[in-house]
């Protein structure tokens, strides 16, 4: 039977990507390609779009010098096996050929070698006799300069051939390693599974028209990463707000207008759904046939209709306008969505491996305070409080490497800062806030109160300011806090006074001037009946 039916003209276009757009769990990668319509095509196939490509999101369109109508875009998987055996048979002969002009170029190399070396014992075995032929007048000058001008020559050829040999023996070393790799690959060979893309069109004529499709692609993420790096003299925090790019989608991303978005689109539009909870009874397990179990090869063609016609000339006049240069990434948001639009083509491969990328660097004022858990560590730490400012970018979460004056510090989480809000860095501890704590009372009254035993604890604690300038301790101190009914236990005494807050936490907000001394005293009891076996009382 005869196929009455014709294939569609068509041609295969060649295409790059020229934008990407990263997810938290995939991209929306942008391919463009331009090429030379005669009006008769009703095709334009892309071949070797990678199996990561979410079929459902296909999407065309396009201009040129020509109206072109795009119609549907099927999705075809695709199954390559490279024919081996004469790959390897071209790949093989290439080497021989250039392993022989190699042995051929060494050869030569040896000769030059010993040619020179001939000129150079001819010279010296030839230099005195010829000066004394000159003094004795037995030789002319001109025969004199004859021979010196023969050997100079024969120096330079040996020496121009020798470099020319030299310079060809490498290169052809560099094409034999990448042969070599070519060769180790394609001999255990794998099929080669991919995409076929194949766009229906109506071109009014001929002429150049420019095709972009985009598509979405799964092993593709992005992460925050910061650097922060405090100079204590100038009290200034220099972040630097990097993206952290991974991606194995099975196609590099060269030169590349790179976006960073927080957006979920793999999430949908809307909440999930619940479905009934039913719980039965286990019954026997029923195999499927192949036939039953096996998916509908159909559903790997993806049909997307567009009826578009693009833009005549006096519309692309607006795109010859070039944007003004900016330093830091563009920032855009929308609801809760940030964007983050790399000002620099960006080159990302697909290896898996995180690639960094600087979203922008900049420089804010901080000021310093000092927080102290006597009970748990005699030190200060150091925090510095800084603010985004109101027209920065979004902060969002993720890991900050810490330096203070050049010295690092560690690392930590840092959350969701909007414009204009204020975030603290935990910067270590700084021994030039100094606490001592001692335990100046514990008495144990010999008199039962009622029925319940009385134990009184004071604690003393003695602050120092070793700095030449003020500086803010918040200092948090505890009482221990009853489980027990019959256990009793309160703030008798606390100077400077302030009030028992939640969990027994006393917590005093100081303000310490340059070079100076302050003291802290509380006083607590605890009432139990003697018959109790208390625990926790190790203080």
């Amino acid at each position: 039977m005869v196929n009455s039916e014709a294939p569609k003209p068509s041609k295969i276009i060649d295409t790059e990507i020229i934008a990407v757009t990263v997810y938290t769990d995939q991209a929306l990668v942008t391919r463009q390609g331009k090429i030379e319509l005669f009006g008769e095509e009703q095709e334009l196939v892309i071949n070797n779009v990678p199996v990561t490509l979410d079929t459902e999101s296909v999407r065309v369109g396009g201009r040129g010098r020509i109206v072109v109508k795009v119609g549907n875009v099927n999705v075809d998987r695709v199954y390559a096996t490279e024919p081996v055996e004469t790959r390897v048979a071209q790949i093989t002969t290439h080497i021989e050929q250039l392993e022989s002009e190699q042995s051929y170029l060494q050869a030569q190399i040896d000769g030059l070698a010993l040619q020179a070396r001939f000129i150079e014992g001819l010279r010296e075995k030839t230099e005195e006799p010829f000066a004394q032929s000159l003094s004795r007048k037995n030789l002319s000058l001109s025969e004199t300069l004859d021979f010196v001008n023969f050997l100079g020559s024969q120096y330079t050829e040996y020496g121009i051939a020798t470099r020319d040999s030299q310079n060809r023996k490498q290169e052809i070393d560099k094409e034999l390693q990448a042969l070599k790799q070519q060769l180790r690959q394609i001999q255990t060979p794998l099929p080669k599974e991919s995409f076929k893309l194949t766009v229906d069109i109506e071109p009014a004529g001929a002429g150049e028209f420019e095709l972009e499709v985009t598509y979405v692609v799964r092993r593709a993420a992005w992460a925050p990463l910061y650097d922060m790096r405090v100079n204590s003299t100038n009290k200034t925090l220099s972040l630097n707000y990097i993206a952290e790019v991974t991606q194995n989608t099975g196609e590099d991303w060269n030169n590349v207008a790179l976006i960073l978005s927080t957006a979920k689109p793999g999430l949908g539009t809307l909440p999930p759904k619940l479905e009934p909870w039913y719980v039965g009874i286990r019954e026997p397990r029923i195999m499927q046939s192949a036939a039953m179990s096996a998916p509908d090869n159909a559903r790997m063609v993806r049909r997307r209709a567009y009826n578009l016609e693009f833009r005549d000339d006096d519309d692309e006049q607006e795109d010859n306008y070039i944007e003004a240069e900016i330093e830091k990434a563009e920032v855009s948001k929308e609801g809760s969505v940030v964007s983050f639009k790399l000002n620099s083509s960006t080159n990302i491969p697909n290896d898996g491996a995180p690639h960094k990328a600087t979203i922008f660097n900049d420089d804010f004022p901080i000021h310093f305070s000092y927080i102290a858990m006597p009970r748990l560590v005699s030190f200060a730490y150091l925090q510095a409080t800084v603010k985004n400012p109101t027209n920065g970018a979004t902060l969002l979460p993720g890991k900050a490497n810490i330096f203070r004056d050049n010295v690092f510090v560690g690392t930590a989480q840092l959350t969701n800062v909007a414009p204009g809000q204020e975030f603290k860095v935990n910067l270590g501890i700084d021994e030039s806030i100094k606490i001592e704590r001692d335990l100046v009372e514990r008495q144990v009254d010999k008199k039962l109160i009622g029925s319940n035993r009385k134990i009184t604890y004071a604690y003393r604690l003695i602050l120092t300011n070793l700095l030449s300038q003020e500086a803010n301790l918040k200092l948090s101190e505890q009482i221990p806090k009853s489980k027990h009914e019959q256990i009793k236990i309160y703030l008798n005494r606390c100077n400077p006074q302030i009030q028992l807050g939640e969990m027994g936490i006393l917590e005093w907000e100081l303000r310490m001037a340059p070079q100076s001394k302050q003291e802290l005293y509380y006083q607590f009891i605890i009432e139990y009946p003697p018959n109790l076996d208390i625990v926790g009382l190790n203080i």
